[in-house]
């Protein structure tokens, strides 16, 4: 694992389920090269899931442990980056309190996120404390690294903005302390689920990392494409059609032109369409099962990991909070 500072990176995920391509394209692709480049720090984010999923914690363990198996069959290496668990780092849990102090209500109760949850999460009461106050612990979770980037999509920049306010706000109080990270923008993927909506594990409409191919192919045979397209002899437009985003980043340019011609001119019928992409997708998917294989059958292996990673990301977060507490005259 790299150690320079200068270039320094820090990023996580809650674990709240198996991830889907959507998680790989529009995330893990961007950490994997990221980890030969910069000094990496990346966590399992089990205190964030608790902001809306504390009624029942009862799959949390396995869904931490599957999270970092999904990571590790993606292509990190624990031997260039630090994989932990955000609540085996208890100076999380102390920084965020510290933040807290110094973060107005107002800041919160404007981010966009918050609100925008609220109106669509109908089936849980968002009301507590720490789903109000969670862009402070998203603070000291970032923070606390001291990191140059935070690699984020556009969606999350308002995030992020919050994280330099607040270490703009402590360094103004007690001298600086915290760098203000920047963003390092992530190319977007669009992955939608197969049946048009938002991919999402609620919805049952993805298709998992950890999915067989023999899982995978009734799940793209009855995937939405073209609606208009009715019959093969129907001209397809591929700028609508459900299946043709996963060719952009599947697919290789010449046949994805051939893919488009061939739609528009209906040369190609969906079903082959599918064809294309489901031998596409399990050459994708072979080298992610074959790693995935070594840490389902030695489960100990994770936890190895996490124990290595936990002990490195402890001993830079040790440093990071003597210098708060001394800066704060704690």
């Amino acid at each position: 694992m790299l150690h320079d500072p200068n270039l320094r990176t820090v990023s996580g995920m809650r674990p709240t389920g198996p991830l889907h391509i959507g998680h790989y394209f529009g995330a893990l692709k961007n950490w994997v090269p990221m980890q030969e480049t910069h000094s990496a720090y990346f966590f399992v984010a089990d205190w964030h899931a608790l902001t809306s999923d504390y009624a029942d914690t009862s799959r949390l363990k396995g869904f931490v442990r599957g999270l970092v198996i999904d990571w590790l069959a993606s292509g990190l290496d624990p031997e260039k980056c630090a994989i932990f668990q955000q609540s085996k780092v208890l100076e999380h849990a102390e920084l965020s309190l510290l933040l807290g102090m110094i973060t107005p209500v107002s800041w919160l109760e404007r981010n966009p996120t918050y609100k925008e949850q609220q109106q669509e999460i109908t089936n849980k009461d968002l009301g507590n404390f720490g789903f109000l106050g969670y862009p402070v612990l998203m603070a000291a979770d970032i923070l606390m690294y001291r990191p140059k980037w935070v690699p984020v999509g556009q969606d999350q920049l308002p995030h992020l903005e919050l994280t330099r306010e607040i270490a703009r706000r402590f360094n103004g109080f007690y001298g600086p302390v915290f760098p203000e990270p920047e963003a390092r923008l992530t190319p977007a993927a669009k992955c939608p689920g197969l049946d048009g909506r938002k991919m999402s594990k609620s919805y049952g409409n993805g298709i998992f990392l950890q999915d067989t191919m023999e899982e995978i192919a009734p799940k793209v045979r009855g995937m939405f494409t073209d609606p208009a397209r009715l019959r093969k002899s129907d001209p397809g437009n591929p700028d609508v059609c459900n299946l043709y985003p996963y060719h952009e980043l599947l697919t290789d340019p010449e046949t994805r032109a051939e893919i488009r011609e061939g739609c528009t001119t209906a040369k190609l019928g969906c079903v082959d369409c599918k064809k294309i992409f489901m031998k596409n997708l399990e050459a994708f998917l072979a080298p992610l099962h074959e790693r995935r294989a070594k840490y389902v059958e030695r489960p100990e292996l994770v936890d190895d990991i996490l124990a290595e990673g936990n002990k490195a990301a402890k001993a830079e977060a040790s440093r990071t909070m003597q210098d708060v507490r001394e800066a704060m005259h704690m």
